[in-house]
């Protein structure tokens, strides 16, 4: 029998679960935020409580980000109004848990579309994305201080620096952090836009260059007939022992699945194959998420329905499920 696991406040417009899904957070057009906690995360029960209820903005905030875990309890909401905050709960005193405002980011010529965190060997990496087509690259300087943000890079999606557009205007974004994280392996991250220039919508794969300190294209995830197709969403999947990486990435087409290469060539880029294009929204796909062992996509998207995706033994994908969640 279907049970609900927590009621949502009129206005929530986007929810995230927390890393081990102990939490979930909803955020509200009015600016609220509220936080739910499983109180007993060993139990069979799936009911969540209610444990916290802020206000962290006047604009409607569009979606919510979790900051990796070893950082503690924090969140990063983007609001309506192109801003975007850090909140981070803490103890003060004797004074019971409480969030705090850790950090406020605002742009005068550009709004913040979106927002992915992601560890590196020397830290904590945020990837931020503007509506003018740019994206910056801030690192956390201190693990203990949420305050304390530098840039660290600030460039365009596009291939080479002669097509950097002046002007742009983008709808939305979508970034995916490389999951996989090994002794020699440089930070990376896929990068999309749905936007009004063809040249930045495309999926295209950054990789940090050591050596030179910059951000490096090292593959563009579209074919050439592709590339004006703006982007609704890219996901990364984890890598348990596979010869190249897998990335899906949804246009108004489907959702493509590409396979990455390990080893770069002469000119340190990385190999690309496009292994399938899957078809079944019929319209704009909203969000996508990977399983653990990065085998199976969830997809849901305008159509209402929640996908799951597989490839079977010969390496053909398929849709292995689709319900509608009930309301």
């Amino acid at each position: 029998m279907e049970k609900a696991m927590a009621t949502f406040d009129k206005g929530t417009v986007c929810s995230a679960w927390n890393y081990s899904a102990s939490r979930l957070v909803t955020g509200s057009a009015d600016g609220t935020v509220v936080i739910f906690d499983s109180l007993d995360p060993s139990s069979s029960s799936t009911s969540l409580t209610r444990t916290s209820n802020f206000k962290a903005h006047e604009a409607a905030i569009f979606k919510i980000v979790w900051v990796p875990p070893e950082y503690g309890d924090s969140i990063a909401c983007i609001c309506s109004d192109g801003s975007s905050s850090l909140w981070e709960e803490v103890v003060e005193d004797a004074q019971p848990l409480q969030w705090k405002l850790s950090k406020h980011f605002k742009s005068n010529s550009s709004q913040i579309i979106d927002i992915q965190f992601g560890n590196s060997s020397s830290g904590l990496k945020m990837i931020a994305a503007f509506s003018d087509g740019n994206l910056k690259v801030y690192e956390l300087m201190d693990p203990l201080d949420l305050k304390s943000w530098q840039l660290q890079a600030e460039f365009q999606n596009v291939i080479d620096s002669i097509s950097t557009v002046r002007k742009a205007a983008c709808l939305s974004a979508s970034i995916s952090w490389n999951p996989n994280r090994g002794e020699r392996q440089q930070s990376s991250f896929v990068l999309a836009f749905r936007s009004d220039t063809p040249q930045l919508d495309s999926a295209k794969v950054w990789e940090f260059d050591q050596a030179h300190q910059r951000w490096l294209p090292v593959a563009e995830l579209a074919l050439e007939a592709d590339k004006g197709d703006g982007v609704y969403a890219v996901a990364w999947a984890q890598n348990i022992g596979r010869p190249y990486e897998v990335i899906a990435v949804a246009t108004q087409k489907g959702i493509a699945i590409w396979r990455l290469g390990l080893n770069p060539d002469s000119d340190g880029r990385l190999s690309t194959e496009r292994v399938a294009l899957l078809s079944g929204h019929n319209g704009e796909v909203w969000d996508m998420e990977w399983d653990m062992g990065g085998m199976t996509l969830a997809s849901t998207g305008k159509d209402g329905m929640v996908r799951l995706w597989q490839s079977n033994l010969n390496g053909v994908w398929h849709q292995h499920a689709a319900f509608e969640p009930t309301s």
